[in-house]
């Protein structure tokens, strides 16, 4: 009762970041964003509750928003030191979302390879890993007419920031096997790859181009 208590003091905003069009238009053609956070955020997935996702206390001290994405996954922290891949495509019909995060999240290793980055793959059903240890989550959301695609790459964001705001999420890939944010999150810059993110934007954008 006292989480959920705490957490009903912190405003969950609605979902506004860029990407946001990309969701709402009313006529969905195939298109990407690709962006960089200004500022830290907790994003709540869909059918996350805050008091299971967040620490309540800790992003209120803070000052840090908490928002709701219409997408599955679990809650992510994003801030300046991640990029975040956005893409919709219009659909036919329902089918299974697994050939999707396939598709896109191919795109990404091959647009990170480009860049001397090895070890990687998809792991669990929509991350990326370099080894054993996440690099990208992502998420999708799809309805009658259009799919949307969106992931998380952490560039250089120390995962024990992630730690102080997450907790440990109630449903996790059986490759996390319990550990820590600490123990299972890493970051480009921790492996040893020092690039900037407007490098691996314009990558990325030239790799997710739509035709």
């Amino acid at each position: 009762m006292k989480l959920i208590d705490e957490f009903k003091m912190i405003d969950i905003k609605e979902y506004n970041f860029p990407d946001e069009e990309l969701i709402r238009s009313e006529n969905p053609a195939d298109h990407c964003v690709i962006w960089q956070p200004e500022s830290i955020s907790l994003i709540l997935g869909q059918s996350n509750k805050g008091p299971e996702s967040v620490h309540a206390q800790k992003a209120m001290a803070d000052n840090i928003p908490v928002y709701k994405r219409p997408s599955g996954g679990q809650a992510v922290l994003i801030s300046p030191n991640t990029i975040i891949i956005s893409v919709i495509r219009k659909r036919e019909k329902f089918q299974s979302i697994k050939p999707y995060f396939e598709q896109y999240n191919n795109k990404i290793i091959e647009a990170l390879e480009s860049f001397g980055i090895s070890n990687l793959r998809q792991n669990g059903i929509s991350d990326i890993s370099i080894g054993d240890k996440k690099i990208l989550g992502s998420a999708i959301y799809q309805n009658k007419d259009r799919i949307f695609y969106h992931a998380v790459l952490n560039v250089k964001e120390d995962a024990e920031l992630i730690g102080e705001y997450l907790k440990h999420p109630p449903q996790e890939p059986d490759y996390r096997e319990g550990r820590s944010h600490t123990e299972f999150v890493t970051s480009l810059a921790e492996q040893g790859y020092e690039l900037e993110i407007q490098d691996i934007v314009k990558t990325l954008q030239q790799k997710f181009t739509l035709n």
